[in-house]
């Protein structure tokens, strides 16, 4: 009888335990925002396809700048990397994404704009890039002006290319294909003569191996595009913490290492890291 008490006691103890385990259990971590009530994952928005900057390798594993500054903030906000579960989301998805709750925040070469700020809210920006132009290492073009006459191409949907057609070389000739690795390939091949989108992008695809020492940016400011980490609108905690984070990262010159591990070997002269909300008209 007496062993049949105990043990009674201990089984309450238990369930009491699990109880306040399954309440309160991770209180230090941010519910994971996925609609689900929380949990042991965060799920953070990026890129799939873009080198240097969000890519899904072969192997399943993922690689990038705006890997390393996700990963980076999302442990200061409480969870390892393998507690991380990343999910595509392409640039027509983002704001649907986040006000769905799919995913606790976005990091996908997401430009600041106000059209934008009218749906989701930013931290940031942690990255302020600028459109350029992409050539090979011993091309003579060094100005938008000298595409007059030349090849210039750009994916499919993109205004990178017109923009530049209509403010710089009335007289270049557009090219577009579906993917910027197509571009890429006609770069290499000579079917074209010029890549043209953000330079962050241009100098990831430039940094992959089989295209290192090949290509270069010709360093031009041709637009001012402020990347930022979306989240849900109105969610103000979770915009100041990543704010936080991304102060620490510069401080700490982790966000440097990133910059140079990511986009170095393209020659990719970046911009200092921007402070907290000077977006750069």
């Amino acid at each position: 009888m007496k062993l049949r008490k105990v043990t009674a006691a201990a089984a309450a103890a238990l369930v009491l335990s699990i109880t306040a385990t399954a309440c309160g259990g991770d209180g230090d971590k941010d519910n994971e925002g996925t609609g689900s009530g929380g949990g042991d994952k965060i799920k953070i928005g990026i890129k799939y396809d873009q080198p240097g900057l969000g890519l899904k390798e072969p192997d399943g594993s993922f690689s990038g700048f705006d890997v390393d500054v996700a990963t980076y903030v999302a442990k200061e906000l409480g969870y390892e990397p393998n507690e991380i579960e990343w999910v595509e989301t392409k640039s027509a998805d983002r704001e649907n994404a986040l006000s769905r709750g799919d995913v606790k925040f976005i990091v996908a070469t997401y430009s600041i704009t106000d059209e934008r700020k009218q749906k989701v809210d930013f931290a940031g920006p942690y990255l302020l890039a600028h459109q350029d132009l992409l050539v090979k290492k011993d091309s003579d073009i060094t100005e938008a002006t000298d595409l007059n006459g030349k090849k210039l191409c750009s994916v499919t949907g993109s205004t990178s290319a017109q923009n530049v057609k209509n403010d710089f070389a009335p007289k270049a000739q557009l090219r577009t294909y579906s993917t910027y690795s197509e571009c890429i390939a006609g770069l290499q091949s000579g079917s074209v003569d010029a890549l043209t989108t953000d330079d962050s992008i241009l100098a990831g695809y430039a940094a992959q191996d089989e295209y290192k020492g090949k290509f270069k940016l010709a360093g031009l400011k041709l637009s001012n595009e402020n990347y930022g980490i979306g989240v849900k609108k109105g969610d103000t905690e979770t915009l100041n913490k990543i704010n936080d984070a991304l102060e620490k990262m510069v401080a700490d010159k982790s966000w440097e290492k990133a910059v140079n591990e990511n986009f170095g070997p393209a020659g990719y002269k970046h911009e200092p890291a921007p402070k907290i909300g000077n977006i750069v008209k």
